[in-house]
């Protein structure tokens, strides 16, 4: 979380500072953990991330010495940009939320939590199909419940449905989606919007499908409603809606 004035803006997963050494790792460290992807592949070969690698392997390591890695079968990689770190079960340590592909049904959402030196993993079901992928957003408690939710867009390429699960007694529970939003581009090495929350509650930050204006959608009571809030021209026009500026 990083707070402008009395603003709090919760801007996507990735809590912390990440390094990349040479294409052979990428690592995200928050308050002493650290998460991180090694062992490169291109044995899924998808693509989606322009030059980026696929990754074969995790790890994540805390402060007290905790460690522990999760090494993926030949038929599966974390098909993503870098581990974001958050405290997805809210017991103050961070947790691992990522992107796990396997060859015939295409992307999860996964979450891994390292309770007594051994990795536990919850996900959303696959999409269903080899090189289907989806592009996070954040996690927050996006409506006031006390749970924790976790965005994402479900094929931002194709289906473009904004999609938002609960985490609850230790499982991941769809509770609302919407289509027509995206925010990431065939090719590109990031992924567009985030989280902010202005002072009235946690607003999602995407595109709309035809990458023309920047929307903010709410989930309230099981339902999220959008609204178009600023011009999409170029990437750089998400910083200021994230700084609440817009």
């Amino acid at each position: 979380m990083i707070r402008m004035g009395a603003t709090l803006i919760l801007a996507l997963w990735i809590l912390g500072v990440q390094t990349v050494q040479a294409q052979q790792s990428v690592t995200t460290t928050q308050n002493g953990w650290r998460a991180e992807f090694d062992q490169p592949t291109d044995r899924y070969g998808h693509g989606i991330m322009g030059d980026l690698p696929e990754w074969g392997r995790m790890c994540l390591s805390g402060p007290e010495g905790q460690r522990a890695c999760v090494t993926l079968p030949q038929t599966r990689v974390f098909e993503d940009m870098a581990p974001r770190l958050a405290d997805v079960d809210q017991d103050g340590t961070p947790d691992v939320v990522l992107i796990e592909s396997d060859q015939n049904l295409g992307a999860s959402l996964v979450v891994y939590f390292l309770r007594n030196g051994q990795m536990f993993r919850v996900a959303t079901p696959p999409i269903g199909q080899a090189f289907r992928w989806l592009a996070p957003i954040g996690v927050a408690d996006m409506d006031g419940g006390g749970a924790m939710e976790l965005a994402y867009i479900d094929r931002p390429h194709l289906a473009k449905i904004l999609r938002v699960w609960r985490f609850e007694n230790d499982r991941l529970r769809e509770v609302a989606s919407l289509p027509n939003l995206s925010n990431h581009r065939i090719g590109q090495d990031f992924i567009s919007g985030g989280l902010r929350d202005c002072g009235q509650g946690v607003e999602i930050i995407t595109s709309d499908s035809n990458w023309q204006n920047i929307m903010a959608t709410r989930l309230s009571q099981g339902k999220l409603t959008t609204k178009p809030i600023a011009r999409f021209e170029e990437t750089k026009n998400f910083a200021p809606v994230l700084a609440c500026e817009n």
